[in-house]
């Protein structure tokens, strides 16, 4: 009786709207988050001690961190540093953050050191004689790698990269403590507003559960298209 109560009808355009900048901010992280996860990979799977222990670094110190943590420090620290910098150059301003760009940015981070596991997995599990085959009849190192090899790389770790979207997705979630209306913000305004959090966290529940299973039906068919032709070789 408390859901039949509920004024969900008013409050569903506020949700509706709250669910998709929670899927725009993750499709919008997804392209810099596998941007930093492929350089973190190579980094890791580089024979340079530098880069490799750098790569080390990066996953240890950004897989550690909460995810809320990282959003925190990314959101009030880039304030601060512009503020800084304003101050510096004589500027009298108030610097505020987009809290969308913040997402983003802290999001990739995270996501980025997630992959990078995944990729490296990847990277790994492709023989290297097919690089030097492929340069050996012309091509390009760079070539060699987008042609041969990151195909490869992509289908093997897909699977993996289809988790942490789905991770993703819900991480999204994190972002309504910095003012970002997305789908649990305006679930919490409609709580506050209503006084039947049931109902709407009930109603956040399922928006969250339909994201994830329209997510997974999608992976399927990316698999699924990822993996035509090949088959795998026989003992």
């Amino acid at each position: 009786m408390i859901i039949l109560g509920a004024d969900i009808g008013a409050w569903s355009g506020q949700l509706l709207a709250g669910a998709l900048v929670s899927v725009a901010l993750a499709v919008a992280t997804v392209p810099f988050g596998m941007a930093v996860g492929v350089a973190v990979a190579l980094a890791k799977d580089s024979s340079n001690r530098v880069l490799s222990a750098f790569g080390e670094g990066y996953t240890t110190v950004f897989r550690g961190l909460p995810e809320l943590l990282t959003l925190l420090l990314v959101y009030y620290g880039l304030q601060m540093a512009f503020q800084i910098t304003a101050e510096w150059l004589g500027l009298s301003v108030t610097v505020n953050i987009n809290p969308f760009v913040a997402g983003i940015l802290a999001l990739s981070l995270v996501f980025g050191a997630y992959s990078s596991e995944v990729l490296l997995g990847g990277l790994r599990g492709i023989e290297r004689g097919q690089i030097e085959a492929a340069i050996s009849v012309g091509m390009t190192p760079l070539t060699a790698f987008v042609r041969i090899k990151w195909p490869q790389v992509l289908r093997l770790a897909l699977p993996g990269l289809g988790n942490n979207w789905v991770v993703l997705l819900k991480d999204t979630s994190l972002v309504s403590v910095i003012a970002l209306n997305d789908l649990l913000r305006q679930t919490s305004l409609a709580v506050a507003s209503t006084k039947e959090p049931f109902a709407f966290y009930a109603v956040a529940c399922l928006g969250y559960l339909l994201m994830t299973i329209v997510s997974n039906m999608l992976l399927m068919l990316l698999e699924a298209r990822a993996n035509r032709g090949w088959r795998p070789m026989s003992p």
